[in-house]
């Protein structure tokens, strides 16, 4: 009987919808993440040091723009993105006005670590690709990327469990989602009850995801 009047507070159908909508500004974002960072951190990697378009001027520009943006508190950015984000979306609220902000906030992040993921690359293959005269498009596609497959998985799995971090932190401008809730109830109206639970929620979302993606990175390691 204590234990339930510890949650009299929640609203367990309150909570559900919030986990979904914090289900989907995590994927939403990721998609968005995935499809933007990915060949951004190929082109990072090709005029990076050492590589196939080596361009010291461009590598140097587009680190610069993707270190402006990682440096940037999420918060802030949040606030920053206001204009642009009700421009493309038609408000600043809501699941819809969370969307941009995360996707400009964790691409450079996704970027970097795909340029990372396929430096460690063996060069040998590389090379050996191009010694059989494979174009451009055929060494990054069939040698580099499915190389790096198992690294850009692990990329993946970390930029989403910063996602779900960052859409908790979007509850502070209203963006909906266990954040949200979290904000209003467990803290505005000092509901620990409210709290604990989403707090925990949260927890087993980010458990699940790197489960998923610690089995997935070892599916795709060669033995």
């Amino acid at each position: 009987m204590d234990a339930l009047n510890f949650f009299a507070n929640v609203d367990w159908a309150e909570i559900w919808l919030a986990t979904g909508d914090t289900l989907i500004m995590l994927f939403t974002s990721l998609v968005f993440t995935v499809l933007l960072g990915l060949p951004l951190g190929v082109l990072l990697f090709l005029f990076g040091p050492r590589q196939m378009f080596e361009h010291k001027q461009i590598y140097a520009v587009m680190a610069t723009i993707v270190n402006i943006v990682r440096s940037l508190p999420f918060i802030i950015l949040l606030i920053v993105m206001i204009p642009a984000t009700v421009l493309i979306t038609g408000t600043s609220l809501g699941v819809a006005g969370a969307i941009p902000p995360l996707v400009v906030g964790t691409t450079p992040f996704f970027a970097r670590l795909v340029e990372t993921a396929l430096r460690e690359v063996d060069r040998g293959i590389i090379e050996a690709t191009q010694s059989m005269g494979a174009t451009t498009r055929q060494i990054i596609f069939k040698a580099v990327l499915p190389e790096a497959m198992p690294g850009i998985i692990a990329a993946t799995t970390v930029t989403a469990i910063t996602l779900v971090s960052y859409t908790a932190m979007a509850g502070v401008v209203g963006a909906g989602g266990l954040g949200d809730l979290s904000i209003r109830f467990g803290y505005q109206r000092f509901q620990t009850d409210v709290m604990i639970v989403t707090v925990v929620l949260l927890v087993i979302l980010v458990q699940v995801l790197q489960m998923i993606g610690d089995k997935l990175v070892v599916h795709f390691s060669r033995k």
